[in-house]
């Protein structure tokens, strides 16, 4: 169990899904550093907030409100954040689920993103880290920071 805000949300670890085609040996341009609990580092510039990572590399701040407004929480990506988060011509998301895997998609959203034809892969923020690091084509990333 997880506090926050004084409710309870559950916390559970993500498998990582469809790692088997999204992952291969390369990268492009940007390069993502590393995590911590509350932040993550991308190109040497520490980040204090939730972040999705553009086509462009642009790094823009996760507008998790468009999640919590509909779920109560940001744990679960609402189909109205992952038409904010998706990029036409995106082939691949990867989403950071947090540092434990808490955060996933809701069926609204795998569906959007399976009609765009974008696959995606979850796992805990570090090793989506990794994922994204080593994935190469059209990848944006979805990195939630703390739990």
């Amino acid at each position: 169990m997880y506090m926050r805000n004084g409710y309870k949300e559950r916390c559970r670890r993500l498998p990582v899904t469809g790692a088997g085609e999204a992952l291969e040996d390369g990268g492009w341009g940007m390069r993502i550093d590393g995590t911590a609990f509350g932040e993550i580092t991308i190109d040497g510039k520490t980040y204090d907030h939730d972040v999705v990572v553009r086509l462009s590399g642009e790094v823009v701040k996760r507008r998790k409100k468009l999640s919590k407004k509909i779920y109560g929480t940001s744990h679960t990506i609402s189909k109205a954040e992952a038409k904010f988060v998706f990029e036409k011509g995106c082939d691949t998301l990867i989403l950071g689920a947090g540092q434990q895997g808490c955060a996933h998609l809701s069926p609204e959203a795998i569906e959007y993103f399976a009609g765009k034809g974008c696959s995606v892969v979850v796992a805990p923020t570090a090793d989506a880290i990794h994922a994204f690091n080593k994935t190469r084509g059209k990848k944006i990333g979805l990195f939630h920071v703390t739990c």
